[in-house]
């Protein structure tokens, strides 16, 4: 009885050890690492969007200050900002394609929306020149540039996850434990996004 307890303790042992060298060999390590990179780059889109819906409030009461008659545009972009912080943006969102894709246009409609709303905005130079328009699109300007940055990041974190998804023999670890490829940002909201909205009052 006394020998053959320390045999069954080393066979647990070894057991143990092979299957974390298994785990760390077929790259669920890695899986981990980049499953959390991919919630983080995830995290600091959501939060220049979150920064750019809390931007509109007050620009939209500026602008209304000015051109009040524009209640279309108004309301369109205050609709529109309503739909995209409606969105579950929760890191969930990145397995689900269907969602994903919900949250895509919603923020792509917005954007289209801003776009309008500055457009409109041209017509009324007192509204160029007030100082509080002029902080406010400076913030905005910022904010879609960081937007930018984070998308771009967010698609690179996600390309490098998804190709691990794919590869063999870490896909074989990917379909043992449930890793599946994330969505993405798409090519036309690319194009979407690196155009609009246009906030250069400088003219």
């Amino acid at each position: 009885m006394m020998t053959t307890l320390p045999l069954r303790w080393l066979r647990l042992l070894f057991t143990l050890t092979l299957c974390g060298a298994l785990l760390s060999g077929c790259g669920y390590n890695q899986f981990q690492t980049k499953d959390e990179a991919t919630k983080a780059a995830w995290g600091e889109v959501v939060n220049q969007y979150q920064r750019r819906a809390d931007l509109i409030p007050n620009l939209v009461n500026t602008v209304k200050g000015y051109a009040s008659h524009e209640q279309a545009t108004l309301e369109g972009v205050t609709r529109a900002r309503a739909a995209a912080t409606s969105v579950q943006i929760t890191p969930d969102v990145l397995n689900d394609p269907a969602a994903f894709q919900k949250f895509q246009q919603a923020q792509g409609q917005l954007t289209g929306a801003l776009s309008r709303l500055m457009a409109v905005s041209e017509k009324y130079p007192d509204l160029k020149a007030d100082t509080s328009f002029r902080d406010l699109q400076s913030q905005l300007e910022g904010t879609e540039n960081r937007i930018t940055v984070a998308r771009q990041r967010y698609i690179v974190t996600v390309q490098d996850y998804n190709v691990q998804v794919r590869s063999f023999p870490a896909n074989l670890t990917a379909m043992m434990f449930g890793y599946k490829t994330k969505p993405s940002f798409t090519v036309d909201n690319e194009k979407a996004i690196s155009t609009a909205p246009a906030v250069d009052f400088s003219k």
